[in-house]
């Protein structure tokens, strides 16, 4: 299955931005593949602004988060993996998302048939059950 942080970045930006808010996101400067201003990154990681006034050619994908954005009056080429997004969040009032540790890679658990359709297989947890 595929990661649902991607979605959930685009959601929020444009729930964001829907409401006239600023949507920043903050980064793990450290993870592979991300490209940022590295003068600008404290203690691993960067708040970036997202919003359209402040960047340009932004392009969230499934993989990574692109724009152009001036830093110090030099235009620079963001990249962020999707991964590395920790949170999404209005400047204004810190409404917004944040992500830990996906494990979307993880395959479903096995149906062994005895469970009746049931996720839980009897540990307890959360399961649908149709009410007539």
């Amino acid at each position: 299955m595929t990661s649902s942080r991607p979605y959930l970045i685009r959601a929020m930006h444009a729930w964001l931005t829907d409401n006239e808010l600023t949507p920043y996101i903050l980064v793990d400067a450290l993870f592979e593949g991300a490209q940022v201003p590295q003068q600008h990154v404290n203690k691993g990681k960067i708040v970036l602004n997202l919003g359209f006034q402040a960047v340009g050619e932004l392009d969230m994908g499934l993989n990574v988060v692109y724009f152009k954005a001036s830093f110090d009056g030099i235009v620079h080429e963001i990249i962020v993996p999707v991964m590395a997004v920790e949170a999404i969040y209005a400047f204004e009032n810190g409404r917004g998302m944040t992500f830990g540790e996906e494990q979307d890679n993880d395959p479903p658990p096995e149906d062994d048939g005895r469970s009746g359709g049931r996720k839980d297989s009897g540990s307890g947890g959360p399961f649908l059950r149709v009410v007539k």
